[in-house]
């Protein structure tokens, strides 16, 4: 028996991964995370599937469940949204079942601001403007941030950031934000990616605070800035250039030489 932690994606339900498809369509129990899961993926399970909703549940009755499944020999389809790696409570779930002896698996998935990224046709990392991308989020009830962990300290960076389970304090994230970013930097606000009730915002730091409120959005909603958010002026990378050597495209310097 084992207990299988499946990343469902950002929200539509074709986002998922075959292989995760494949694992629900196996899995005689199914424990998936409420609203956030798109109805559609609990679809994939077999008939006579025992499905769970977890929102209600604790963590004690989570384990519990995977632990009557144990004991019936029943492989269990775990569902998260977006992807496993990030926020998703799957380090305090496998601690458990590993004190309970009970086997599992981790299958990734679409994190959401891939999907979010995705929606606004964008790259996050775009040569001379940003190389890197910070998954951060604000403190909330569930987790505190660690005091080294300050939206001050990362965005001095000047990487792109990507906010996460903080848009009911837009306002605070733009005050500590536009010190360092500018009034002008691009920012987008991206609800529900994916999701049939999507929605869209996009702005500057000075303009997307008042964008939210209008909008009215309090939950699941993921924030991204940062300058390669509304590219203009800047230099193609070096890898398509005609000029670039490498392993399966030698320039033509290369070749020439080689022959001589």
């Amino acid at each position: 028996m084992t207990v299988h932690f499946i990343g469902a994606g950002p929200g539509a339900a074709d986002l998922i991964t075959v292989r995760g498809r494949d694992l629900i369509a196996r899995c005689p129990v199914c424990l998936h995370a409420g609203s956030l899961v798109a109805p559609e993926i609990l679809g994939w399970c077999p008939p006579g599937a025992r499905i769970v909703d977890t929102a209600p549940l604790d963590l004690d009755a989570i384990v519990a469940e995977c632990a009557a499944a144990q004991a019936a020999g029943q492989d269990v389809a775990r569902l998260h949204s977006g992807d496993l790696s990030i926020w998703s409570a799957l380090a305090e779930q496998t601690r458990r079942l590993e004190q309970a002896g009970i086997s599992y698996t981790v299958t990734p998935g679409v994190p959401a601001f891939a999907a979010a990224a995705a929606v606004l046709g964008r790259e996050l990392t775009v040569p001379g403007l940003a190389q890197s991308v910070i998954l951060t989020r604000t403190s909330g009830r569930a987790s505190a941030m660690p005091e080294r962990e300050t939206l001050a300290a990362f965005a001095a960076t000047g990487a792109t950031l990507a906010l996460h389970l903080s848009i009911h304090v837009i306002g605070t994230v733009v005050d500590e934000l536009t010190p360092f970013y500018g009034a002008t930097c691009p920012a987008a606000v991206v609800f529900r990616a994916t999701w049939p009730d999507e929605q869209v915002l996009t702005g500057t730091l000075a303009t997307i605070r008042a964008s939210v409120e209008a909008a009215a959005l309090e939950r699941t909603a993921l924030i991204l800035v940062g300058p390669a958010l509304a590219p203009r002026d800047f230099r193609e990378s070096a890898l398509y250039s005609p000029d670039y050597d490498r392993r399966f495209r030698p320039n033509a310097n290369t070749i020439a030489g080689d022959r001589t």
